[in-house]
């Protein structure tokens, strides 16, 4: 129990369509973080537009989960025992709520060809979408459908598209080690924790695009998430629907690295915004010692987070990609 929340109370509650010709099987998720409601809202619109008819599947099979992590969402919070968008896999001991979710989740992830997942954010700024790597046979995230993610993305709405969770992810993992060796306090140094829905569903040999709709209680969030799930069923040929043309202003940007915040007194400099730009050198930061923490070059700030606790993810920094999306 939890804030008198009983965690063993709850379910997940999956909504499926069957088209009646053959097709692709997609699954789009909502509120994987508890608090951030604006997938659940475009899901529940899409669900009656196709209970009434207004929406109608003809091929392939659609999956919806509004509310993926119950007990965070219950308690309003982005978390419930912890985050289930890290370290998300099967375990046959479960130790808290999301890994007891996660293995429901993770079979259902793995009977879809591709996945949509909806968020939002908590600081102001433009939805986005991110996607994974290029093809490749490496050991971090080996991949074999970049050109149809790429294709998926392109077409969902958002202007900017980040690239590279994973390898931040994991280059971030290895200064987390190098601070422990030090003795200094370290979470998460396992490079696996940074699998979330998106990368668990391209292990499994899917495709998977995160959509961040925008600000948390933005008015307009539901409605990006909806138009967009709109434009892939059209575009995946599941439903009689034209998806509009890719905009042709699309701005590539790649994760570079991860700052975690080390000490409650870490504190910002200024309020940052996702894709503000920075300067070589510029103050970003400043740690409760006293050291200024910098741009290393110049690029934009992703995923700014005063509410960052200590040893997790503060803000990333990305740089303009050379990578070009067919």
């Amino acid at each position: 129990m939890r804030d008198g929340v009983r965690s063993d109370e709850f379910v997940l509650r999956v909504h499926q369509y069957h088209g009646l010709r053959p097709g692709p099987a997609l699954i789009v998720l909502g509120r994987v973080h508890g608090n951030e409601r604006a997938g659940s809202i475009a899901i529940a619109r899409l669900i009656d537009e196709l209970d009434n008819g207004r929406l109608q599947l003809l091929r392939g099979r659609l999956t919806l989960v509004p509310i993926t992590n119950p007990l965070a969402a219950a308690l309003d919070t982005r978390s419930g025992d912890r985050n289930l968008n890290r370290n998300l896999r099967p375990t046959a001991v479960p130790q808290d709520f999301e890994d007891r979710i996660a293995n429901v989740l993770c079979p259902l992830l793995a009977q879809h060809q591709g996945l949509i997942d909806l968020h939002s954010f908590n600081s102001a700024g433009d939805p986005f979408a991110l996607i994974g790597p290029e093809d490749n046979a490496g050991d971090l995230e080996p991949f074999s459908q970049a050109s149809q993610e790429a294709r998926v993305a392109r077409h969902l709405g958002p202007k900017r598209i980040v690239e590279g969770w994973m390898s931040a992810y994991a280059e971030g993992v290895r200064r987390r080690r190098a601070r422990s060796a030090a003795g200094g306090a370290a979470l998460d140094t396992d490079a696996s924790y940074g699998v979330g829905t998106t990368e668990y569903m391209r292990s499994v040999g899917g495709w998977a695009v995160t959509l961040e709709c925008g600000q948390h209680a933005h008015p307009e969030a539901p409605a990006v998430g909806f138009h967009a799930v709109r434009q892939a069923l059209g575009l995946l040929g599941m439903i009689v629907h034209r998806p509009e043309a890719p905009r042709d202003d699309h701005e590539l940007l790649r994760l570079v690295e991860v700052t975690d915040r080390l000490h409650a007194g870490d504190r910002f400099v200024r309020e940052w915004t996702s894709f503000d730009q920075l300067s070589a050198g510029e103050a970003i930061g400043v740690r409760h010692d006293g050291s200024i923490v910098v741009a290393p070059a110049d690029g934009r700030i992703v995923f700014p987070n005063v509410k960052a606790e200590p040893g997790f993810e503060w803000f990333y920094f990305a740089q303009l990609s050379s990578r070009v999306l067919r």
